[in-house]
């Protein structure tokens, strides 16, 4: 006989329930509103922060607790950790209607500034807006699973964009140099490697010259960091592009 464990007893609000199919059988876990999204999206690691209970159900709403013996036949373990985490990454996310919306608007955003940040225009050799992004996705009918992370639905929707034709659109990075005064170049060395991938080469005499690779989204704040430290006269050119496989 299954021992059940009252909801009651442990009182779970605000809560949302995320479930998989494994071995003929479905398992669920409890978990807090915008929890799951933020830890599929690498924004929250803590399963604490996640879990409602660190336990794993055959019915949540019910108290209907999986035996170990249904774990170890469906998953091979009875690892708790282990098996939520497998629940947490491929599990189906229930949420009501309103929730839904909410969250599909902004993972709508969180996309097209992503596809903004990783792609440019392969004629103009310069990036697309974020606002122009998300119209396009609109446009097209882009339609969004809330149980993907952002950057798996980013690459659905390049590829959606490209299939429509409607732009061109190609995920790079670029190579760009950056020639500046020295003294200027100091006062804004460090933030201006922060917004590179990497450098491949760097020099410091009379004048500050650097060749590096940054993502596509972060040119224009380095343009506009450049200009406005040397007063228009550094100078930010884009060498070359380098394809990428993945975001």
């Amino acid at each position: 006989m299954r021992i059940s464990q009252p909801l009651a007893s442990i009182k779970l609000t605000n809560v949302s329930v995320v479930k998989l199919k494994k071995g003929g059988k479905r398992f669920e876990i409890a978990c807090y509103k915008n929890k799951v999204l933020e830890y599929r999206n690498k924004l929250e690691k803590d399963l604490d922060n996640v879990l409602q209970i660190e336990q794993v159900y055959l019915n949540v709403s019910k108290g209907q607790v999986a035996s170990k013996d249904e774990l170890n036949k469906c998953f091979g373990t009875t690892d708790l950790k282990e098996i939520i985490i497998q629940i947490l990454e491929k599990g189906e996310l229930q949420v009501g209607e309103k929730e839904r919306n909410q969250q599909l608007e902004s993972l709508q955003k969180d996309v097209a500034n992503t596809i903004a940040e990783k792609t440019i225009n392969p004629t103009t050799k310069r990036p697309y807006t974020a606002t122009m992004i998300e119209k396009i996705l609109q446009d097209i009918h882009f339609n969004i699973n809330v149980n993907k992370n952002v950057k798996q639905s980013a690459l659905d929707g390049i590829r959606m964009i490209q299939e429509s034709g409607v732009i061109p659109i190609a995920r790079v990075q670029m190579k760009v140099r950056v020639f500046m005064g020295s003294k200027e170049a100091k006062k804004i060395k460090e933030k201006i490697k922060e917004l590179l991938v990497s450098i491949e080469q760097e020099e410091m005499g009379e004048d500050y010259e650097m060749e590096g690779i940054i993502d596509p989204g972060n040119f224009k704040i380095l343009n506009e960091l450049v200009s406005k430290e040397s007063k228009g006269k550094g100078v930010v050119e884009v060498l070359g592009l380098n394809d990428i496989s993945d975001l």
